[in-house]
C-alpha cells in the first residue's frame, strides 16, 4: 500500500471542521512532509495497541488502576537520556505505591513520545506593538517571540517523529534494563519518605511494602514482573495531518491504527461531535480517550459513546474528567450515571490539573497542590457515592526539580515560582509533588468506604 492509499483510509475527517489546526503557510511543503511521514516505519505496533486496550478493559471493569503522566508539552531539547529517565522513574515510583495500596495492577502510560503540540485559547499573541502566531508546541513553531520562530514549519513534524522514536527507544531500554525492577523502585521511594518533610505520614505504607517484598523474597518468590515493567505512550491527537500520515492498516485484521502512540486522546477544545477530531478517532482501532470539562452535557457523553464505542467494548473508550476542585463533586456524578445508563464500559480517569490553573501576581501560570489533591478527592467521592470504579489519574509532571506548581510536601511558595519555571506551556508537578500525590491517592483508594475530607485551601497570596 502506498502513502496516498494510506492517507485516503483516514481522509473522512478532512471533510469536517477541524479546530486548533495550524495555518501552514506553504501547502506544497506540508504535502511533501506528510508523504514522507507516511512512508516511515510505525512508532508503535498494532498488537501493542491491542494489549493496552486489554489492560484498560481491566480498568473499566474495576480490576486495575491507570496512571497517566508526563509533560504538558514536550520540547525537542528535552529528550536527553537523563530527562527521559527521570520522568519514567517518577512514574514507576508512583505506580509502585499505587499498586500496593490498590492491590490491583497499575497501567502505566506516559504523556510522552508525541506530546509536542498544544491547543491554545487564542491564535495570536500580542506583545507591545508586535502581533505573532501563538506558540502551538515544538511540532509547529518555536517559543521565541520572533516572526521567524513563530512561523509554522511542517519540517517540524518530521522532527517530532524522530524525537518520539528516540524517546521510545530510551523508554524501552530503561524499563527492560533495571529501572522496572520493583525492589529498585521501592528503594527510591524509601529515600523519598526518609527525606520528605512530611515523610512520617507515609512511613507506615512504605514499611508495609518493604515487609511484603521481604516476605516474598524469603519465600523464594521472584516473578518476572518484579524486574520488568509495561510502559505505554500516549498523546493528544491534535495535529490531524500528522496523525493521519502515521495511520497504517494492520495486516492481521485490516483495521486502521494510529501508530504514532499506543493511546491517543481528544481534548476539551476539539471534542465536538460533528468535527474532525472525533471523526478521526472513530476511524482508528487504538484505545482512545476524551477530555470532559464541567460544561459537558448528557448529549455530549451519549454522542461520544455512540460515535467512538458503538460496540460497547471495554478498553476502547476512556473519559478523562477535568472539572476543577469547585465543580467536580457537582458535575461528575451525573456524567457517570449517564454512561452507566448507556451500558458503556468507560474507564474513568481524573485530570486534576487543567481545571485548577490560576495566574500568580508574578504573571506565572500555576496550580496549587491542594487544589489538585482536592479534585482527586472529589473524583473518588463521586465514584464512591455511585458504587463505580475510580479508574485512574492523569497528571502533568516532570522528573525535574522545577518550581511551577505551589504547595506540596516540599513546599513551594508563589514567590518561588521564578526559580525554576521551565515549562513550555502549563505548570507541572515536580518529582517530589508527584510522589506526594501518589502516596495521598493511595490513601484515598485504600479508604474508599469513608468520606474524603478536603484539605484546607492555602491562600493564593503573593
Amino acid at each position: 500500500m502506498n502513502a496516498d492509499q494510506r492517507m485516503t483510509d483516514v481522509d473522512s475527517w478532512r471533510r469536517l471542521p477541524a479546530a486548533q489546526q495550524p495555518d501552514w503557510p506553504d501547502p506544497d511543503a506540508l504535502k511533501g512532509v506528510l508523504e514522507e511521514l507516511a512512508s516511515y516505519p510505525p512508532l508503535v505496533f498494532a498488537g501493542e495497541c491491542d494489549q493496552l486496550r486489554e489492560r484498560i478493559a481491566r480498568v473499566a471493569k474495576g480490576e486495575a488502576f491507570l496512571l497517566q503522566g508526563g509533560d504538558c508539552a514536550e520540547t525537542f531539547d528535552a529528550i536527553t537520556a537523563d530527562q527521559v529517565r527521570d520522568k519514567v522513574k517518577t512514574l514507576l515510583q508512583m505506580a509502585a505505591v499505587l499498586t500496593y495500596a490498590t492491590s490491583v495492577p497499575v497501567v502505566k502510560i506516559g504523556r510522552i513520545a508525541g506530546q509536542y503540540s498544544k491547543p491554545r485559547s487564542r491564535p495570536i499573541e500580542v506583545r507591545g506593538d508586535l502581533t505573532l502566531p501563538v506558540y502551538r508546541g515544538d511540532a509547529v513553531n518555536g517559543q521565541e517571540f520572533t516572526a521567524e520562530a513563530r512561523r509554522p514549519d511542517p519540517e517540524r513534524l518530521k522532527r517530532m517523529y524522530h524525537a518520539s522514536a528516540s524517546t521510545l527507544n530510551l523508554i524501552r531500554a530503561f524499563v527492560t534494563g533495571g529501572y522496572g525492577d520493583l525492589r529498585q523502585v521501592h528503594e527510591w521511594n524509601r529515600d523519598f519518605v526518609n527525606n520528605s518533610p512530611i515523610g512520617a505520614r507515609y512511613e507506615a505504607l512504605a514499611r508495609d511494602i518493604d515487609r511484603a517484598l521481604t516476605f516474598l523474597a524469603a519465600c523464594g518468590a521472584d516473578p518476572g514482573e518484579f524486574h520488568l515493567a509495561e510502559f505505554w505512550s500516549s498523546h493528544e491527537a491534535l495535529l490531524l495531518d500528522y496523525e493521519a500520515a502515521l495511520t497504517r492498516t494492520d495486516s492481521r485484521t485490516g483495521h486502521s491504527y494510529d501508530v504514532s502512540g499506543h493511546m491517543v486522546w481528544i481534548g476539551e477544545r476539539t471534542r465536538q461531535l460533528d468535527h474532525a477530531h472525533v471523526e478521526f478517532a472513530a476511524s482508528v482501532r487504538n484505545p482512545v480517550a476524551v477530555k470532559l470539562g464541567p460544561s459537558s452535557t448528557r448529549d455530549d457523553v451519549l454522542g461520544l459513546i455512540d460515535r467512538l464505542d458503538p460496540e460497547r467494548e471495554p478498553g476502547r473508550l476512556s473519559f478523562i474528567t477535568r472539572m476543577g476542585r469547585d465543580k467536580v463533586r457537582d458535575v461528575l456524578p451525573s456524567l457517570i450515571e449517564i454512561a452507566a445508563e448507556a451500558e458503556a464500559p468507560i474507564a474513568w480517569i481524573c485530570d486534576p490539573m487543567h481545571g485548577n490553573t490560576f495566574e500568580a501576581a508574578t504573571g506565572h501560570k500555576t496550580r496549587h497542590f491542594d487544589d489538585v489533591l482536592d479534585e482527586v478527592a472529589g473524583f473518588f467521592e463521586a465514584h464512591r457515592g455511585l458504587g463505580s470504579h475510580p479508574g485512574g489519574i492523569h497528571i502533568e509532571l516532570t522528573g525535574d526539580d522545577v518550581t511551577e506548581c505551589v504547595g506540596g510536601g516540599h513546599p513551594i511558595g508563589l514567590t518561588d515560582l521564578h526559580r525554576r519555571y521551565q515549562t513550555a506551556c502549563d505548570p507541572r508537578l515536580n518529582r517530589y509533588q508527584a510522589l506526594d500525590l501518589a502516596f495521598q491517592v493511595a490513601e484515598l483508594y485504600a479508604d474508599r468506604t469513608a468520606p474524603a475530607i478536603p484539605r484546607p485551601r492555602i491562600a493564593q497570596a503573593a
